[in-house]
């Protein structure tokens, strides 16, 4: 646009008001002198000076977009702005700064510290994941106080459970954790612990035989649950009807569960309540599939080696250590008799709503140690490296964090009149979620991410 006013532009004002156009002619000398003006030095100069009702924006070092300092005082009338981009950047680059314990450190030797500032890691409600078994508070429990306990190891620190950075480690891989109910419990608390961090749809869950398989799509990785209570073969392997009275099992019979577990990135075995009911325990002679009944008595821990020795085998034959981590759960304890814990008036671990608090007390809640020695001297003894997660002790002090009066039986709610009875109904082997299964998945977590 020429900053003149040509000849020839004075010569067509003229003859306009020969036609009578003088408007025209007004509105053209309108917009010379504004293009003048704008394109004037002194009067940009002049412009820079005002502050106008919208706030220029503009990116600052640290990331945040903040209002420009041309706006002056009037800027802190305008919210500073942020975009989610730059906040999950920033998230992303504290996860970075995750501090490992190192592998010397002994991470279940410590004390539990009340912490309702980063426990629970997540809400009951906010995980619609979790069953009826488990949701303490929704079934009628008034007090919380066991979500907020926190594990400290004596000679370092759990790092903080970042759901994302377990989730990354996890793209397109699968997560499964294989054996009883007690392994259920961590499944389920583990899914709940990744949404935390990174919602995702709960739509994409299927059950296929013993198996049950969560697939988190945004990452192309599957958490998944294989229930094998015995780990090898059983009369209780199905998992919608497993109350049978007598049970039988076949020792060195892996192979029909194993091939499930093959190609899994991360297998995370247990298996003890089971063992439980009998000090001996029913040893098939012959086979479930030719109709064999004639058994023998074996005694527990007898029956139990040859089970773990049978697994051992199955996983030094069938799993690459360069491609799959193994970890091993120590015993679940159960909460039986209330004298183990000094409480004379108590009934099994109804209406306990704190841990045992002094660590240094001897505490015997009657969890079978010679299981507990044959499944560590195993794991130690394989030449296939497998992470023994001695869950045990610090478990064994958690008489507050059980399902108790506040769940499901045979899949029913307990009714007034059986919470009225908790000698017969109280469930003092589960756990309530949020819970102790989730410190068991900060260890998990926690070795996950060093062994990356």
């Amino acid at each position: 646009m020429p900053l003149f006013f040509s000849s020839n532009m004075k010569q067509n004002c003229r003859n306009g008001l020969k036609f009578n156009n003088l408007s025209i002619c007004i509105v053209v000398f309108t917009l010379f002198l504004f293009g003048f003006f704008m394109y004037s030095e002194d009067i940009k100069s002049n412009i820079s000076q005002f502050q106008f009702s919208t706030p220029k924006i503009q990116e600052s070092s640290n990331g945040v977009q903040e209002s420009s300092k041309s706006l002056g005082e009037q800027s802190r009338n305008y919210p500073i702005l942020t975009h989610s981009r730059t906040e999950n950047e920033e998230e992303e680059e504290e996860e970075e700064k995750i501090e490992l314990p190192p592998e010397s450190c002994d991470l279940f030797t410590g004390k539990w510290i009340y912490d309702n500032v980063t426990h629970p890691i997540y809400k009951e409600t906010d995980c619609k994941f979790l069953t009826e078994q488990v949701t303490c508070l929704k079934n009628g429990r008034n007090d919380s106080l066991y979500q907020n306990w926190r594990w400290q190891p004596r000679d370092c620190s759990l790092p903080k459970f970042r759901a994302r950075l377990l989730l990354e480690k996890l793209r397109n891989k699968r997560l499964m954790f294989v054996g009883d109910s007690l392994n259920r419990n961590q499944w389920e608390s583990m899914i709940c612990l990744l949404q935390s961090g990174v919602p995702f749809s709960w739509k994409k869950f299927k059950k296929i035989g013993n198996l049950s398989v969560f697939m988190i799509e945004d990452y192309n990785a599957t958490v998944e649950f294989y229930w094998a209570p015995y780990l090898v073969e059983s009369n209780s392997d199905d998992p919608a009807s497993h109350s049978i009275s007598t049970r039988f099992i076949m020792p060195e019979s892996i192979g029909k569960h194993g091939n499930d577990w093959k190609n899994a990135d991360y297998l995370i075995f247990n298996t003890y309540v089971w063992w439980m009911n009998d000090g001996t325990v029913k040893v098939l002679r012959g086979s479930f599939d030719e109709g064999s009944t004639e058994y023998d008595e074996v005694k527990r821990t007898t029956a139990y080696k040859r089970v773990l020795r049978t697994w051992s085998h199955w996983v030094e034959s069938n799993v690459d250590s360069n491609r799959t981590r193994v970890f091993f759960m120590s015993m679940s304890p159960m909460h039986i008799k209330s004298m183990d814990w000094n409480n004379p008036n108590g009934i099994k671990c109804a209406k306990e709503t704190t841990p045992v608090l002094n660590m240094s007390m001897p505490l015997n809640v009657g969890t079978d140690m010679k299981l507990f020695a044959i499944a560590s001297n195993v794991t130690q003894s394989m030449k296939f490296p497998v992470y023994f997660m001695n869950i045990t002790r610090i478990s064994e002090y958690r008489k507050d964090a059980h399902t108790s009066l506040y769940t499901i039986r045979q899949g029913k709610m307990l009714t007034p009149e059986q919470q009225a009875d908790p000698a017969k109904y109280a469930d003092c082997i589960h756990w309530c979620l949020p819970g102790l299964p989730d410190t068991w998945n900060e260890f998990l977590y926690t070795r996950i991410m060093s062994s990356s």
